[in-house]
């Protein structure tokens, strides 16, 4: 915190570090683009020209980003041709064209319709999606129209760019050297654009609302990508504590970096399992390159988000193989399908419910749907047979595991269960691990019930912090209370370990704690076996 009084923008920190320099506000990228209609012959040729054109950049772009920040990051870049290629907005944007409107318009309109939509859903997940189909939409237009580009110039400076959001193609061209930090007035830390920061190791601050806009460009500013917020025109003293602060914090980064490939072990000798949260077998070789000594967490949910269907046994069967080669026998922790809350499918038709995260998520929409848990499971036992017939272990030492999400009871444990040994016999499969996670309340406080009929327990803070404070975790406003070291949410963790040592269970943490150095400490003490992070975080906490 600054010595002397400064004018402070708060936001969500997104990106961790910190930045020091001039800023620079960006203004809206909205171009004015007129209605001029045209035969729908050449205005089609013209829009197929112009999605070919884009679709060949950002393949250039996606091979440009995967060179300097890797698959994973690339793949956000890929996804984006898909949003191309949707026939949904080609028939939309055809439509108007064959009313009359001209085929810029016409392009415009149905990219706004389309992302407008995924946007009302109120989705954290979609939302990221509008913003993708805003970006790539926005490469069509100028491609239809070179006099439609729109784009900012930064100064020849190093500073702090100041936006109303940022495209994620527009965030993986950022260079580090001139943009020192980068703040948004709206986004979230789940974007796309938020990921690409921190790949790219720009501190970022996201949701710091409109006054953000409203700075005095050129001033001096401090940026904290850990606290979210942004302190403008800060005293000599207070640049010259940001200065140490920030060698300090770079000196401790290169230190932890050196020490990643070595043992979580405290001084007594006890040491705690370290894992990597993932969502694809392309993540696995950066989170393995951090130190990560297996995959705590494998959210499958994305092979679901990240397409326009339902993905089928073989598919899935592919996934799950892939990430097991990529492991060479190291420990996978396979989350099943975890949809509801704030992760909704439009491809899945689900009921709208009027509160989805006390509806029908994670293990309740398993249990009621079958079309999806049975391919998923019949994938992962195929995935746990090949495996052991390539000369992996079998049993309690195979390397795959399998948890379900949203456990509330020891009935839907038992229905689980009896689903996973039905299909595991079907296929010939081994007997692999089954957990179960601990999200709410009422699952930490019998987990003593729950340890008998399960094998190991994975604590999702994140959710656990939601329901134990009744607080929505993607409600901006409240943030800053949704903390997972409230007193009341380690007690639930105690109960949890307590709970699972009376049956000799294992007990991981997966969700954002985890990832914290000072939690990781705590989640050690109160019994914690292993700990389950992003990749970036693994240094610091082993």
């Amino acid at each position: 915190n600054p010595a002397d009084p400064c004018r402070i923008v708060s936001g969500i920190g997104a990106s961790p570090g910190l930045a020091i320099g001039p800023v620079h506000v960006l203004g809206p990228t909205e171009v004015a683009v007129p209605d001029e209609p045209e035969p729908l012959t050449s205005g089609g040729d013209r829009l197929h020209a112009a999605l070919e054109r884009t679709a060949a950049q950002l393949k250039a772009l996606a091979d440009d980003t995967g060179r300097r920040l890797g698959q994973a990051d690339a793949g956000i870049i890929k996804a984006q041709s898909d949003l191309i290629a949707d026939t949904d907005l080609i028939t939309l944007a055809c439509q108007l064209m064959v009313e009359g409107h001209g085929v810029a318009y016409a392009w415009q309109q149905a990219v706004e319709r389309m992302a407008g939509r995924l946007s009302a859903l109120g989705n954290p997940v979609l939302a990221a999606r509008a913003a993708d189909l805003r970006d790539v939409g926005r490469r069509v237009l100028a491609q239809i129209d070179p006099a439609l580009q729109s784009g900012h110039a930064l100064p020849d400076r190093p500073c702090i760019l100041l936006a109303p959001d940022l495209a994620p193609s527009d965030t993986a061209g950022l260079d580090p050297a001139r943009v020192l930090g980068l703040a948004t007035a709206q986004g979230g830390p789940t974007s796309h654009t938020a990921i690409l920061a921190r790949t790219l190791g720009i501190p970022s601050v996201v949701a710091a609302g409109a006054a953000l806009l409203a700075l005095p460009a050129g001033a001096t500013a401090i940026l904290d990508g850990t606290t979210g917020r942004l302190y403008l025109d800060p005293s000599e003293r207070d640049l010259a504590a940001a200065r140490a602060w920030r060698d300090a914090l770079r000196a401790t980064q290169e230190e932890e970096a050196r020490e990643r490939g070595l043992p979580a072990r405290t001084r007594d000798g006890h040491a705690v399992a370290i894992g990597a949260n993932v969502n694809t077998p392309d993540q696995v070789p950066f989170a393995l390159a951090q130190g990560a000594e297996g995959i705590g967490l494998m959210r499958t949910e994305f092979l679901f988000l990240e397409r326009g269907d339902t993905p089928g046994e073989d598919d899935q069967y592919a996934t799950y193989r892939a990430m097991l080669e990529a492991l060479d026998g190291r420990p996978l922790i396979v989350r099943a399908l975890d949809i509801g809350g704030d992760k909704q499918v439009p491809h899945l038709a689900l009921p709208k419910e009027e509160n989805p995260f006390l509806g029908v998520r994670g293990a309740r929409l398993l249990l009621r749907r079958p079309d999806l848990m049975e391919p998923q499971l019949r994938a992962l036992y195929r995935a746990a047979r090949d495996c052991v017939s390539a000369g992996a272990p079998a049993g309690k030492d195979a390397p795959l595991s399998i948890m379900f999400p949203m456990i509330t009871s020891v009935p839907e444990v038992a229905a689980l269960r009896e689903a996973c040994e039905r299909i595991r016999t079907e296929i010939g499969a081994p007997e692999v691990p089954l957990g179960i996670m601990i999200e709410v309340p009422a699952a930490a406080i019998q987990a003593d019930a729950l340890a008998a009929h399960c094998d190991f327990f994975s604590i999702g803070t994140n959710d656990l912090t939601q329901y134990a404070l009744a607080i929505d975790r993607q409600n901006t406003e409240l943030a800053p209370e949704a903390d997972s070291l409230h007193p009341a949410v380690l007690r639930l963790v105690r109960m949890t370990c307590e709970g699972a040592a009376r049956h000799g269970r294992f007990v991981g943490v997966c969700g954002g704690i985890a990832g914290d150095p000072f939690g990781a400490g705590l989640l050690a003490g109160l019994g914690v076996h292993e700990l389950s992070m992003t990749p970036r975080d693994l240094p610091a906490v082993k």
